[in-house]
């Protein structure tokens, strides 16, 4: 895994870069022949809002933003469909991870996922949940190498996504 990454909280001043790692995000996932998002979702809006309430994050490289994510509690009523390993509300919840088409390839997207855990590790957070679109074979078979396990399905807009849960142990 090349290249390095640095993590902070965004700013009002990313907004432009931000979503342009969306933007063409978006674009390439659509020339791979996944239609996960779109021009309805994820809006400016819901970044800014994102951004307003301090839970996205960005990893930048070489001066640029890399990466984005949102980290918190919130979820949507079809998470009720999961059959989550731990009943607890001593969990986070990801949100709109997404790597600009040029960064990947380089690891950026499991770097990401790991960065997460040590986090949420080090704040006493037990479990990390999420939702993946079941066409995104991508973000699938990163989820699978880390140890995400499917514990339930939600239907929304785009289709069918798993439900996915990883529990934090310490090592």
């Amino acid at each position: 895994m090349e290249g390095e990454l640095v993590f902070q909280k965004g700013s009002k001043d990313d907004i432009p870069e931000i979503f342009e790692v969306f933007s063409e995000g978006i674009k390439e996932m659509i020339a791979n022949g996944i239609y996960q998002w779109d021009e309805v979702y994820p809006s400016i809006g819901d970044l800014e809002n994102d951004l307003e309430n301090e839970e996205l994050y960005v990893g930048k490289s070489e001066g640029d933003i890399g990466v984005v994510f949102v980290l918190n509690q919130d979820f949507d009523e079809q998470y009720q469909n999961g059959k989550w390993v731990l009943e607890t509300e001593n969990f986070m919840v990801i949100h709109r991870l997404c790597v600009h088409p040029k960064f990947q390839n380089r690891g950026f997207g499991k770097k990401t996922l790991l960065h997460i855990e040590e986090i949420l590790k080090s704040e006493g957070i037990k479990s990390i949940r999420l939702d993946a679109y079941t066409l995104n074979p991508y973000a699938l078979r990163m989820y699978n190498s880390l140890g995400y396990s499917v514990v339930g399905e939600a239907n929304w807009r785009k289709g069918k996504f798993y439900l996915m849960e990883k529990i934090l142990r310490d090592n």
